[in-house]
């Protein structure tokens, strides 16, 4: 297949943040998927079982918006819980969805959510401007029923509005933004403030 300079462009940045993600430890072995919204409404995605830290343009493939394949690769099985954020939110431009130990550790202590407030580094999310704010993780339970998780992760999307990220229980961490490196600053401070909230909860729970 000729792909088209936007989808190369996308591709070899994916691959580089998927280096960048690996030098932090948040896609051990086969785990995390990332994607980019082309400017013609595709998508291009890391492809199934792939170590995301040795990405190559190759492992990158592109699917349409209702996650079919366009080239005959073989695309994650989470790809719809992709194009369900991009249908609902059309600003956004890149995914990220890496299994950080931070992410899994606040979903064995928080069953709904985890709420972020009052930290400096809030301002590293779109749109927030001071440390007087707050934002909520909604913690989903993992089901291998894509489409199921979408659903529910699309229905809570309606209501909480302000929303940056989600974790999916013994799973990994979604976040998103207008491009990768939105997505790669959403998804640091994210993990940063995970970790706050890990040793303060070490610090009350002795």
């Amino acid at each position: 297949m000729n792909y088209s300079q936007d989808f190369i462009v996308a591709a070899e940045a994916l691959c580089t943040a998927g280096r960048f993600i690996d030098s932090k430890g948040w896609v051990p072995a086969t785990s995390g998927n990332f994607s980019v919204r082309l400017p013609d409404g595709t998508i291009a995605i890391t492809t199934s079982g792939k170590h995301k830290g040795c990405l190559n343009v190759d492992d990158i493939m592109l699917i349409d918006a209702h996650a079919n394949s366009l080239d005959g690769k073989k695309p994650s099985a989470e790809t719809v819980l992709h194009t369900s954020l991009y249908k609902k939110f059309p600003a956004i431009r890149a995914i990220l969805h890496p299994h950080p130990i931070n992410a899994l550790l606040i979903s064995r202590l928080f069953t709904e959510m985890l709420v972020l407030e009052d930290y400096e580094l809030l301002k590293a999310f779109h749109g927030i401007t001071t440390h007087q704010s707050r934002i909520v993780v909604p913690i989903f339970a993992n089901d291998q029923n894509i489409p199921r998780l979408a659903s529910q992760v699309d229905h809570y999307l309606d209501i909480i509005k302000g929303c940056y990220g989600y974790i999916i229980a013994g799973h990994g961490v979604y976040t998103w933004g207008d491009s990768i490196p939105e997505a790669l600053r959403h998804l640091e401070a994210l993990d940063y403030l995970f970790e706050c909230e890990l040793r303060l909860h070490e610090i009350k729970h002795p």
